[in-house]
């Protein structure tokens, strides 16, 4: 954890980002319950959301019936939502030593408003440490599937209706998808990249090796068992998992 003020480092923050439809979701609650299975408090949240403000900010920004919305009140209504979960939530879990795990933070902010919308970097850098209190992800796992923006929409169309952003076309996804590349290049020590492609225990197995250095008790000896793996697969073929669709 960087930034709670007095330079100490508690708790953990992994941050989960990606296109719509790289099964995000999956593997976050998979990872959770790795954790809590080795005695860990985990806390699982999803930008926007998490808090009661929060759900009710994400019921609006996503609402595919709210019509044009202008690019500017967008990131603010992002913004206010990350805030809010930031202080209530975010920072007094990191505070107390626990593991936080959120779908999605502020890199979607930069890839969806500044790579998508083209809206200023600079500005959307500075809302995000100021929103975010100046909390950073120790590590953002970046899902990709290498399939193109088209086909990772149309994998999520399958699981839930699109919402506001997911209807905002190809060309914009694109753009956001590029957005996430280029963050990734450019903080390599807090970004890998995980593909998501094969079986879900396989993304799983390229989650943890993302995470060895961060979780250790998670690596070698200390990894989920066969048996956990095999029961992830079943779960997504049987729909109770994520299956790689969710804005989350």
């Amino acid at each position: 954890m960087r930034g709670n003020g007095d330079g100490a480092s508690r708790g953990l923050f992994i941050t989960f980002e990606g296109a719509d439809g790289a099964g995000k979701s999956t593997h976050l609650h998979f990872l959770a319950a790795q954790l809590e299975k080795r005695g860990r408090e985990v806390v699982c949240l999803r930008e926007p959301g998490g808090t009661a403000l929060g759900e009710r900010v994400r019921s609006v920004v996503l609402d595919p019936a709210l019509g044009d919305v202008a690019d500017e009140a967008e990131l603010f209504l992002y913004e206010a939502a990350r805030a809010q979960l930031t202080a209530e939530v975010i920072e007094p879990a990191l505070q107390r030593g626990a593991v936080v795990l959120s779908d999605r933070f502020f890199d979607s902010t930069v890839a969806y408003q500044g790579f998508g919308r083209g809206l200023d970097r600079a500005f959307i850098d500075a809302a995000n440490a100021f929103a975010a209190r100046g909390i950073v992800p120790d590590r953002t796992l970046l899902f990709v599937t290498g399939e193109g923006a088209a086909a990772d929409l149309a994998r999520a169309a399958q699981v839930a209706r699109p919402d506001r952003l997911e209807l905002a076309g190809v060309a914009f996804h694109e753009r956001v998808e590029d957005g996430f590349a280029r963050i990734a290049a450019a903080e390599p020590d807090r970004v890998r990249t995980v593909v998501s492609a094969g079986a879900p225990s396989q993304t799983a197995r390229r989650v943890l090796a993302a995470l060895s250095d961060v979780l250790p008790e998670l690596s070698d000896g200390a990894a989920p068992s066969d048996a956990d793996l095999a029961a992830l697969d079943r779960a997504v073929a049987d729909g109770a998992g994520e299956g790689g669709a969710s804005r989350g």
